[in-house]
C-alpha cells in the first residue's frame, strides 16, 4: 500500500486537506487504519493527514457536561479522576473496551469511529459485503453469525457495532461536537449513526472531511446510580455478547428516571427509549425490569447463530437494573 502521509499544523489546515481529495482520511491513533488499511486491506487511503498533534486532547467541566477532547485516549479518560467520580459506567466501559495497549494508542474520537469487526466485512476472500462493496449481498445472514447484530439489523446487514464507550454515551445522550469547512456543527450521538437500511457502506452522518472536535457528555443526576455490564466469551479481551449501560433514580420503591443504552446486539449503540418509558415510575421489581427488557428488545431481526442473544441482552439488561436500583449488590471485581 503506497500512501502520503502529512502531519497537520491546524485543525483548518487538516480539513482543507482531507476534503480537497476524496481518499484522503484523518489519522489519529491509527489503530484502525493499521487493521484495516496495512493489515486486512479493506480500506485504501492515499493520503493520511496526521491530526495527533494538535491540540484537540483534555477534559474538562462544562457547566452540566464533561467536555472530551476526540484525540484524548482511552487510557488518558480512564485515568481522569472527574471520570471515575461523575461517570463511573463510563470508565466501565472504557477499561472493559480494549487491551492496555490499545487504550494507550486509541482516541475517544477514533473509538466512536471504528469499524465493524463482521469477520465478512474484514475478509476480502469473501465478496459478498454490502458494508465493503454496496449491491454484493450480506455472507453473514447465511454465514456463522454469533458475534452480529439483532437490533437495527436487516436483510442487507446485521454488522454489529462493536465499541463499549458508546454504550453509556448514548445512555447519557452525549452530543458529538464536528468542524468542517463550513463551520462547526453539532449531532446528537444517537442522530450520529446511521442504520444499515439500504446502504450500509453509509454508517453515520460525517461528511467527508469533517472533522470530530470533542464530545459532550451529560452528567446523570446526582442522584443516579450508574452500572456498565458486558457479557463475553472471556474475562480478558474480548467484545461483548451483550452489554448494557443504566442510569437510574429511585424514589420510595419507585423508578424516577432511567436512561439505557445496549451494546453487542445493534448495528449502531442502541438506546432503548422504549424501555425508559416502560420503566418511568415503575415500581422496583423484576416484573418491571423484565418488562422493560422486553420493551428493549422488540421485534429483533435474527439469523440461525444470534438467536441466543435475544433472551442474554433481556436477562444483561434486568441484571443492570437490579443493581443500580438496589434489588441487588452491586457484584465486586
Amino acid at each position: 500500500m503506497t500512501f502520503t502521509y502529512t502531519r497537520a499544523t491546524s485543525q483548518a489546515a487538516a480539513i482543507a486537506e482531507v476534503s480537497a481529495d476524496p481518499r484522503a482520511a484523518f489519522l489519529a491513533g491509527g489503530t484502525t487504519q493499521v487493521d484495516l488499511a496495512l493489515k486486512d486491506g479493506v480500506i485504501d487511503p492515499r493520503r493520511l493527514v496526521d491530526i495527533s498533534r494538535l491540540p484537540m486532547a483534555g477534559i474538562t467541566v462544562d457547566g452540566d457536561a464533561l467536555r472530551v477532547g476526540a484525540t484524548t485516549t482511552m487510557a488518558e479518560m480512564a485515568a481522569d479522576e472527574r471520570v471515575g467520580r461523575l461517570l463511573p459506567f463510563v470508565r466501565e466501559a472504557l477499561l472493559l473496551g480494549a487491551s492496555p495497549q490499545l487504550r494507550n494508542m486509541a482516541t475517544i474520537g477514533g473509538n466512536l469511529l471504528q469499524r465493524t469487526r463482521c469477520r465478512y466485512f474484514r475478509d476480502l476472500a469473501e465478496a459478498r459485503c454490502n458494508k465493503r462493496t454496496p449491491g454484493t449481498g450480506c455472507a453473514a445472514v447465511e454465514g456463522v453469525a454469533r458475534m452480529h447484530a439483532i437490533l437495527g439489523a436487516s436483510p442487507s446487514c446485521i454488522a454489529l457495532h462493536a465499541s463499549d464507550l458508546a454504550v453509556p454515551l448514548t445512555a447519557l445522550g452525549s452530543i458529538v461536537h464536528l468542524r468542517s469547512g463550513g463551520g462547526p456543527r453539532t449531532v446528537p450521538l444517537t442522530e450520529f449513526y446511521r442504520l444499515p437500511g439500504e446502504a450500509p457502506d453509509r454508517e453515520n452522518v460525517l461528511w467527508h472531511g469533517e472533522l470530530i472536535t470533542d464530545v459532550e457528555i451529560p452528567l446523570p443526576p446526582a442522584r443516579a446510580r450508574t452500572t456498565y455490564i458486558k457479557v463475553r466469551d472471556r474475562a480478558s479481551y474480548e467484545f461483548a455478547l451483550t452489554s448494557a449501560a443504566v442510569a437510574t433514580v429511585v424514589d420510595a420503591g419507585f423508578v424516577v428516571s432511567a436512561r439505557i443504552a445496549l451494546g453487542g446486539v445493534g448495528t449502531i449503540p442502541w438506546r432503548a427509549w422504549e424501555a425508559e418509558d416502560v420503566l418511568r415510575d415503575a415500581p422496583v421489581s423484576d416484573e418491571s425490569f423484565r418488562a422493560a427488557a422486553n420493551a428493549a428488545i422488540h421485534r429483533p431481526f435474527t439469523v440461525p447463530g444470534t438467536e441466543f442473544k435475544v433472551e442474554l441482552a433481556k436477562r444483561t439488561l434486568v441484571r443492570a437494573l437490579r443493581i443500580t436500583t438496589g434489588l441487588v449488590a452491586e457484584p465486586t471485581s
